[in-house]
């Protein structure tokens, strides 16, 4: 399976160079090259892409104001001589921020972290819409031995580097020695990753909104534009769109 790219980027000999990088990277496809964001946008507003490598100092529009400017944006990876724009860049999410000039070696890095996230995407998206056939409980080793813990009972779990801590409908609070990224693959598919250092019970969702949920615990947990689509996605699929008319309830 191949994912699919844009490039942004107004210096031809940058341009150039980006598409002769991303011809050596099989697994991506190159949707378009463009020469600035407007033409860019243009051009989203009618393709899907799975990442976005974009230039920030540009005529007219800028690679962030273009970030900004999409409701659902694809992974962003900044390409650009500016160091300056770093800390704004990781505000909104991007997934990598790489200085110019760019080696073939930190461009693949770059490109492998965001093919490892469009891997567990897709990994999320198929275990929400299959049913769930394992049991409805695991195991974690802490410090009086292992503790059973019921998927259901689980809110949240948030990510500590090499270790996760979850957090039970009742207060408890468990320390797993697995990271977040792992953790998921073992999970069914009602836990869905909702930030980078969140993820959430969806069956406990109170209320959500641009850039926070809510969850049956009260628990205020932060939404990353990078996973909103895929959270709205699930909702939508909840959501009751048609009310009867002339009903006798």
């Amino acid at each position: 399976m191949k994912y699919t790219c844009l490039v942004i980027e107004d210096n031809i000999i940058e341009r150039d160079l980006l598409e002769m990088y991303l011809d050596k990277i099989n697994i991506l496809e190159i949707k378009a090259i463009c020469k600035h964001a407007a033409e860019a946008f243009k051009i989203l507003s009618t393709t899907k892409v799975d990442i976005i490598f974009s230039d920030i100092d540009m005529p007219d529009i800028s690679g962030i104001e273009l970030l900004k400017g999409l409701r659902n944006p694809p992974i962003f990876i900044f390409i650009t001589s500016h160091p300056e724009y770093a800390a704004e860049s990781f505000e909104l999410d991007v997934m990598d921020f790489i200085p110019k000039p760019v080696s073939i070696e930190r461009f693949i890095k770059s490109v492998n972290k965001a093919i490892e996230h469009l891997d567990l995407r897709k990994k999320v998206q198929t275990l929400a819409s299959e049913q769930k056939s394992d049991p409805d409980f695991f195991f974690i080793k802490d410090s009086k031995g292992y503790a059973r813990i019921n998927y259901e009972e689980v809110i949240y779990m948030e990510s500590f580097g090499d270790f996760s801590k979850l957090h039970t409908f009742d207060g408890h609070t468990y320390t797993a020695l697995i990271n977040l990224k792992n953790f998921i693959l073992q999970l069914p598919g009602f836990f869905v990753r909702v930030h980078k250092q969140y993820l959430i019970n969806f069956n406990k969702i109170m209320s959500v909104s641009t850039h926070e949920i809510i969850l049956e615990s009260g628990a205020n947990i932060p939404l990353s534009p990078s996973y909103r689509e895929e959270l709205l996605q699930l909702i939508n699929n909840r959501t009751l769109n048609r009310i009867a008319k002339n009903s006798d309830i």
